[in-house]
């Protein structure tokens, strides 16, 4: 959501456009029209109370008609409210001025890697023939169950992806300080407009009815940790607030076929450890690298060789005005490909959802919100199988990882070895 006064200044059309977007001409006209409509109502309520302070009886057939004069402006009042924000919901945000130019189809904007790409003397598999091979993907049931990009673990590959949910989860309470929540996985349209999937992303939603009454699945976790202080007054004091949820993820994927159909790159449900950041606007920045550093974290833990690149300002979500991309190497597709996605909304998210704060003077503001992926397990549990793969078959687990999984090697035919003591 925009501040009109900021959106229809002369260079926000044009800083649009760094994003591809074209600012509708109606928002200004409707900007007009709710000013007109308001001021019309406000000078008919003024003239009718001060009618009504020397009132005859006389009056009262003028006073009957003033008030269903009064009540068609006040519906004018309404309509104009509510067709200047369905035009507002429809604009993106607007691009950091440090976001780079560019648009999806130019080479990313690489800011570091870490760690050396994985050097095999043999040739590399990708995850879905080492899952099929040591048995712990079972893609044949899993479309029996549900149909395409559906995915079944099992056995030792169910096990790991529980210990790298548990393992995530106690680096960023642990370490991070962020706050786990529990969450509902159906939400209203309220609570996806106020993060932004709504109106936007209806397409991408799955969504159910319960007693008439419209709930969607969630498709990050963002959706509901952002919510849950939705139409609330924050204290700057207490930020930055930290919230993180291990939650599944619901996603149509549309306009994605033909594309990652096998595996567990891009499925329908998938889990995910999400972070959300609150804070003051002028920090967001500082913030931006803060999330970073704390997904960047768990994958050096994981000893995995990664990028961090700086989306384009043409590829930003609806929601970001700057975003990292932190993508993993996959020695299988020998590729870099996404498993992080860290976003600074700004203000943006805030003002759909109403969320407020308090500065020490009792001025208020609206809070900045950051997002990111701390990490989805299906991707890390790729990246995993594919950097640290053998030529007999096996893989081995991260030593960080394998204190929560209890062994430390999948052997050729998937059976876990060397397994820890205590497990």
């Amino acid at each position: 959501m925009h501040d009109t006064r900021t959106l229809l200044e002369p260079d926000t059309a044009a800083r649009l456009g760094r994003r591809g977007h074209v600012l509708d001409p109606a928002i200004a006209e409707g900007v007009k029209r709710r000013a007109e409509a308001i001021h019309d109502r406000d000078a008919l309520r003024a003239e009718l109370r001060a009618a009504r302070k020397g009132a005859e009886p006389a009056d009262r057939a003028a006073a009957r008609a003033g008030k269903a004069r009064l009540a068609e402006l006040e519906e004018d009042c309404r309509t104009t409210e509510r067709e200047l924000r369905a035009a507002l919901l429809a604009v993106p945000n607007v691009p950091a001025d440090e976001a780079p130019d560019g648009g999806p189809t130019d080479p990313p904007v690489e800011i570091r890697e870490w760690g050396s790409r994985p050097e095999f003397d043999f040739a590399a598999r990708d995850h879905v023939e080492l899952g099929g091979t040591l048995g712990i993907l079972d893609p044949r049931r899993a479309a029996k169950l549900s149909g395409a990009r559906f995915a079944v673990t099992v056995g030792a590959g169910a096990r790991l992806a529980r210990a790298l949910a548990a393992f995530l989860l106690d680096i960023h309470t642990d370490e991070h300080g962020y706050r786990e929540y529990g969450l509902p996985h159906l939400v209203t349209p309220e609570t996806m407009t106020g993060t932004g999937q709504l109106p936007k992303f209806a397409d991408d939603l799955f969504g159910t009815e319960l007693a008439g009454r419209p709930l969607l699945l969630i498709p990050t976790a963002e959706v509901p940790l952002v919510n849950l202080y939705r139409d609330e007054m924050l204290d700057e004091g207490a930020l930055p607030l930290a919230l993180t949820a291990h939650t599944s993820c619901y996603r149509s994927e549309a306009g994605s076929y033909g594309r990652d159909t096998k595996g567990l790159i891009r499925v329908h449900q998938f889990e995910k450890v999400e972070l959300v950041r609150f804070c003051a606007a002028e920090r967001s920045a500082e913030e931006l690298d803060v999330i970073v550093g704390h997904a960047e974290t768990c994958l050096r833990r994981l000893g995995l060789h990664y990028r961090v690149v700086d989306l384009r300002s043409g590829d930003l979500g609806f929601s970001a005005r700057r975003t990292y991309d932190i993508e993993v190497w996959l020695p299988g597709q020998d590729a870099y490909r996404e498993i992080s996605s860290c976003s600074d909304c700004g203000t943006f998210q805030a003002r759909r959802a109403n969320i407020r704060m308090r500065r020490p003077g009792g001025e208020k503001a609206f809070p900045a919100t950051l997002n990111g992926s701390a990490l989805p397990i299906g991707r890390t549990m790729v990246a995993i199988l594919e950097q640290y793969q053998m030529a007999d078959g096996s893989v081995i687990i991260p030593p960080a990882l394998a204190q929560y999984a209890g062994f430390s090697r999948l052997a050729p035919d998937g059976t876990p070895t060397d397994t820890l003591t205590g497990s």
